[in-house]
C-alpha cells in the first residue's frame, strides 16, 4: 500500500470494512462559477437563542436581516455533543461511521482520522482556498490539526474553552491559542474575552487575502460554550445576563463577515451557512441557552439536543425570506458544497449525506435523505422519516439529567409536526409506522451501531499523546504492548 506523505507519520488505525452506495452527483442547478463557501458554526447555541428562532432577550439584528435576505431551516440537525458534530459536518458522516462517538479532550491519543476526506480536502481538490478559525476539537495532537485535514492555514482554541490545564511555567490553568501548528499564546478564563475579535478579524483577513480565487471558511466559534466571556464591549448589553452578551457579540461578528463580503463585492459569489453544533448546556442555568419549544438540550438525542437553528444566505440564489422544513443536517454539507463547486463526491469512502442544493435552490421541498438517525456515541437511538420519530432507547433530557420516567418506555413514537415538544406517544396508534422506522433503524445500527458494525471505519490514533503545551498533569502514555495497528492510506480507495 502506497503511503500519503501528508498521512504517515505515527497515525495508527484499526481495520475496515465497507459497503458501496450511489455516487453522489452535482446538482443540475449549481452555479458555473465556483461560489465562494463560509460556515458560521456557533458552540451550544440553542434552537432558540437567535431572532429568528424566537430569542427576545437578546438582540441579534444581523442574523434577523440574514434569515430575510436567505432561508431559515427549521428542521436542521447537528450531533448531541461537540466533538462528533464537528466531525458530521467535516466528512458528511455520522461520528459512528468514523469511529468519533463524543468528545475529545487534551493530549487524547484519538482524532479525526487524517485519512478521512474533509470538506476543505474535497474543495481543494476543485480549486479552494481553505481556513479554519476557531474551535477544531477533533484531536489536538499534530496529525489531527487542521493544517494536516485539509486546510491551508488554521487559527483557534484547538478543543472546549473550559478544558483548561495548569501549564508548568506558572500553574495557571489556560488553553492553547494555536496558529497553524504552533501554540503562539496561553489564554486564562479572563483573556478570553476578546477570542470573538480575534477570530473574527482572522476571517476578515482571510477573506480579503482571498478574494481574487474561491475559497472555503471554516469558522467554529468558541462561544456560546462556556466559560462565558464577552467581549468588553458587549457586556452588560443584553437583557439576558452574560449569555445574551455573548450572542449580540456572535450577531456582531456575523455582520463583519457579511460586511466584508459586500465591500469586496463578493456577497451574490457566496454561500453563508450560520448553524451550531449541538443544543444549549441546560444544566449550565443563566450561563445556558434555551431549546424550547423544543424538549431536551445538549447531550440528548431529544429534538432540543440536536436539532439546531440554521440560516443560509446566497444572495441571487437563496429566495429572501424562505423557510424549508424539510430533514436536513450538517451531515449533508459537504456533498452540497462539493457539487455546488461543480464535483462529485465519489462512491468511496461512503459517506451519510446528501445533496440539498435543490432545497436551497427552491428546486424541492423534500428531504433528500431516506431517513434521519439519532446517535449518541455509537448507540442509535431513535430515527425520522417525515413527520415520524422513533425512539428506541431511554433518553436522558440533557447532558447531566437522569430520564424522564416517560422516556423509560420504548419504542415511542412522535409526529413532530402535530407536537415538536415530544410528548405523546402514539406507537400504540401507528404499529405499522412503527414496524417501519424499525426496520430502518435496524438495518442502520447493524451498519454503525453498537458493538459489532459491518461498516465503521476506524479513528486516528497516535502512539505517544503529548499536550500541546507543558502542564503539570501528563496524560498517561500509552501501553507498549499494545498491538501497533494498520497505516491506512487516504488516497487508496482500497482503504476506505
Amino acid at each position: 500500500m502506497s503511503i500519503s506523505l501528508k498521512r504517515t507519520a505515527v497515525v495508527m488505525l484499526a481495520g475496515v470494512m465497507l459497503i458501496p452506495l450511489a455516487v453522489i452527483s452535482a446538482s443540475e442547478g449549481a452555479a458555473a462559477e465556483k461560489p465562494n463557501i463560509v460556515v458560521i458554526f456557533i458552540d451550544d447555541m440553542g434552537y432558540a437563542d437567535i431572532g429568528p428562532f424566537g430569542a427576545t432577550k437578546q438582540k441579534t439584528p444581523r442574523l434577523d436581516t440574514m434569515a430575510k435576505e436567505g432561508m431559515k431551516f427549521t428542521s436542521f440537525y447537528a450531533a448531541p455533543v461537540c466533538s462528533v458534530s464537528r466531525a458530521q459536518l467535516l466528512t458528511g458522516c455520522y461520528g459512528a461511521r468514523i469511529s468519533v462517538p463524543g468528545v475529545y479532550f487534551p493530549g487524547c491519543k484519538n482524532g479525526l482520522n487524517p485519512a478521512e476526506f474533509t470538506i476543505a480536502d474535497r474543495l481543494k481538490e476543485r480549486g479552494y482556498a481553505t481556513a479554519c478559525i476557531g474551535k477544531w476539537h477533533l484531536g489536538d495532537q499534530t496529525e489531527f490539526l487542521p493544517t494536516k485535514q485539509g486546510f491551508d492555514h488554521y487559527f483557534g482554541i484547538p478543543y472546549s474553552n473550559d478544558m483548561q490545564k495548569p501549564t508548568k511555567q506558572t500553574g495557571e490553568k489556560v488553553v492553547p491559542l494555536v496558529c497553524d501548528e504552533k501554540v503562539i499564546e496561553l489564554l486564562t478564563d479572563e483573556q478570553q474575552n476578546r477570542i470573538v475579535e480575534r477570530y473574527t478579524d482572522e476571517a476578515v483577513k482571510f477573506i480579503c487575502e482571498n478574494k481574487g480565487k474561491p475559497f472555503f471558511l471554516y469558522f467554529p466559534h468558541t462561544a456560546v460554550h462556556t466559560p462565558i466571556k464577552p467581549g468588553e464591549a458587549f457586556q452588560g448589553k443584553s437583557n439576558n445576563g452574560r449569555f445574551g452578551d455573548w450572542v449580540e457579540e456572535i450577531d456582531w461578528s456575523v455582520g463583519r463577515v457579511l460586511d466584508t463580503l459586500k465591500e469586496l463585492q463578493l456577497d451574490e459569489k457566496t454561500l453563508v451557512v450560520f448553524t451550531s453544533d449541538n443544543g444549549p448546556w441546560l444544566i449550565k442555568g443563566p450561563d445556558g441557552g434555551c431549546a424550547l419549544p423544543l424538549r431536551g438540550g445538549k447531550g440528548s438525542t431529544w429534538e432540543g439536543g440536536v436539532r439546531v437553528p440554521t440560516i443560509m444566505r446566497w444572495p441571487g440564489k437563496i429566495a429572501p425570506a424562505s423557510v424549508c422544513d424539510a430533514v436536513a443536517g450538517t451531515i449533508d454539507l459537504l456533498p452540497t458544497f462539493v457539487a455546488l463547486a461543480g464535483g462529485t463526491v465519489p462512491e468511496k469512502p461512503v459517506i451519510d449525506g446528501r445533496d440539498i442544493s435543490p432545497l436551497l435552490l427552491g428546486k424541492s421541498t423534500q428531504s433528500q435523505r431516506e431517513a434521519h438517525y439519532y446517535f449518541a456515541s455509537y448507540n442509535l437511538q431513535a430515527v425520522r422519516q417525515g413527520p415520524w420519530k422513533l425512539a428506541i432507547a431511554n433518553q436522558p433530557e440533557t447532558m447531566g439529567k437522569a430520564v424522564a420516567e416517560d422516556a423509560k418506555k420504548n419504542p415511542r413514537l412522535y409526529n413532530l409536526d402535530q407536537e415538536i415538544g415530544e410528548q405523546t406517544n402514539l406507537a400504540d396508534k401507528h404499529p405499522d409506522i412503527v414496524a417501519r422506522l424499525q426496520a430502518l433503524a435496524e438495518k442502520m445500527s447493524a451498519e454503525i451501531g453498537g458493538s459489532s458494525p459491518t461498516c465503521r471505519r476506524p479513528s486516528g490514533e497516535v502512539m505517544d499523546p503529548k499536550t500541546l503545551y507543558p502542564t503539570e498533569d501528563t496524560p498517561p502514555r500509552k501501553d507498549k504492548k499494545a498491538k501497533k495497528k494498520q497505516v491506512i492510506d487516504k488516497n487508496s480507495v482500497t482503504s476506505k
